[in-house]
């Protein structure tokens, strides 16, 4: 079913060193702060709506330097007039409140275009040198449920409460709230994720992967969502490689791959396997993915945005047929592609839109 809506678009914002893919290709692209403001200006010229910052707080696997999510993102908000920055944050991390409290001040200073990643956590590295206990899979969901449902809460109600097994709220009243309540996303592909977003988030972030693996997610999440009396919107996640022949573009693709940091990729691997072991049915993000999938860390290069600007529109499109209502993406070169993207792909995307909806009405 297409939606009448028109698709949005997003970007990963590299606040981390390394770029998008773990390759040792050159990838001009920077993580200091002047090129990322340089960056969310020109997105949201291009027809980029939203940019998430990533969240990292060690080193690892290509990403040997990081800034820290929720500061960088106020600063990108405070440098634009239109973009809405999602910060991914970690439940276990913070406490739920005080996040909530900055959150809605970054809000208040942006008019209004302040949201939240909630990541329930992969690396248990950076759980255990922290000192913070590492939870395992299902609990780690339980606590993230409840995080979403304790910020929401103070958000919008003048005598917050909240009483659950990780976080408690009595009688709060915060002061000032959002402008509105922002968006709540999330990832994650196991069946704890996916039940959670049917419960409690705005939007589902799903990796990188086919129309038909997406569009099972887009189910599951639903069919939660309403026995809950509740909607959800979706994302996907992918690498574009556009160029102005499809063999430039393959040419691209397999440098990187060639190219690949083959020990940052396979240590990323592991990680990421050992994090979804623990789920019962073998469904966590990763527990498919080959070794080119994951020299782009969120399996970007399977949702098969390579190509001309025709090919990926009409790629593109046709998730929005099964249900995805915005793309994440990844970039090699930051500044350059972003500005194709915009130019050369996004109007095609808009009149496949329009032709759609022209059918349908």
């Amino acid at each position: 079913m297409t939606s009448g809506d028109a698709l949005k678009f997003a970007y990963w914002v590299p606040n981390v060193s390394g770029g998008l893919v773990v390759s040792k290709i050159e990838q001009r692209t920077d993580w200091s702060y002047e090129y990322n403001k340089q960056l969310a200006q020109l997105a949201e010229n291009n027809g980029f709506e939203y940019a998430l910052t990533q969240v990292r707080y060690i080193a690892s696997y290509g990403a040997a330097y990081q800034h820290e999510s929720t500061s960088f993102s106020l600063a990108l908000l405070l440098a634009t007039k239109r973009l809405k920055v999602i910060a991914a944050i970690h439940p276990g991390m913070w406490q739920p409140g005080v996040l909530a409290k900055f959150i809605a001040s970054a809000d208040q200073m942006s008019g209004g275009r302040a949201a939240i990643n909630v990541v329930s956590g992969w690396f248990k590295d950076e759980f255990t040198k922290l000192g913070e206990p590492w939870l395992e899979h299902g609990e780690r969901y339980r606590r993230s449920e409840e995080f979403i449902r304790y910020v929401r809460e103070i958000w919008t109600s003048e005598h917050a409460e909240f009483n659950g097994d990780f976080y408690r709220l009595h009688d709060f009243d915060l002061k000032p709230k959002p402008v509105s309540t922002p968006e709540i996303f999330q990832g994650g592909n196991s069946s704890d994720a996916r039940g959670m977003a049917g419960r409690v988030s705005d939007w589902y972030f799903a990796n990188g992967n086919t129309p038909d693996g997406v569009a099972e997610q887009i189910r599951d999440v639903s069919d939660v969502a309403q026995v809950h009396g509740r909607s959800v919107r979706f994302g996907v996640n992918g690498f574009v490689v556009a160029r102005d022949t499809e063999a430039e573009a393959r040419d691209v693709l397999r440098e990187i791959i060639d190219k690949a940091d083959r020990e940052a990729v396979e240590g990323f691997g592991a990680a990421v396997k050992q994090a979804g072991q623990s789920t019962s049915d073998k469904k966590g993000m990763w527990q498919d993915s080959e070794f080119a999938d994951l020299v782009q860390y969120n399996d970007g290069f399977r949702t098969g945005l390579i190509g001309t600007p025709e090919q990926i529109a009409e790629r593109i499109v046709e998730y929005k047929r099964r249900g995805v209502d915005l793309f994440l993406l990844g970039f090699l070169h930051y500044l350059e592609d972003v500005e194709y993207f915009g130019q050369k792909v996004l109007p095609i995307v808009r009149e496949l839109e329009a032709a759609d909806r022209e059918r349908v009405g």
